[in-house]
């Protein structure tokens, strides 16, 4: 019997109020903000455009795809690269607000459990809510999310 335990090395986001965590593989890079170039049109959570790798990358926040208030930028303030799933995005990528540099963390089954605490509605991009040790991370469906972005993308382009 093997003694290895299945890992996953994973990225806890932190947004206002919530953490995302999300296997390290989907993330790309953590980069600085700049100011997003803006779509008209877009609901408030498309902040609009940031160049990466000489790339037009769509940056949302999260918080206000969860119907939340917009979070105020500041110092600490990065956009969170993560690769596209679906092909649907030209860019191959997309950007998430985030307040601060995610935390590396490894888990695995005997540290994470399900918190059915919380619902969320169907077209929420969330999985479910976790715990975790002393936290509550969503996992989001990033699939979802990818969906959302390259509608209004294609609305708006």
């Amino acid at each position: 019997m093997s003694t290895l335990r299945d890992e996953l090395y994973s990225l806890l986001v932190p947004l206002v109020g919530e953490r995302l965590i999300v296997p390290r593989t989907c993330v790309a890079e953590v980069i600085g903000l700049q100011a997003p170039a803006p779509m008209s049109n877009a609901p408030p959570w498309y902040l609009g455009l940031v160049t990466w790798n000489e790339v037009q990358v769509p940056v949302v926040s999260f918080e206000g795809v969860l119907g939340q208030a917009i979070p105020v930028v500041s110092g600490r303030t990065r956009v969170v690269v993560f690769n596209a799933i679906d092909g649907k995005l030209q860019s191959g990528c997309f950007g998430i607000l985030t307040q601060g540099f995610p935390q590396l963390v490894r888990v695995n089954a005997e540290v994470i459990r399900p918190d059915p605490s919380r619902g969320f509605p169907e077209r929420v991009p969330v999985i479910c809510q976790i715990r975790m040790v002393n936290e509550t991370p969503l996992i989001p469906d990033l699939q979802r999310l990818e969906q959302m972005i390259a509608e209004e993308t294609s609305v708006l382009g």
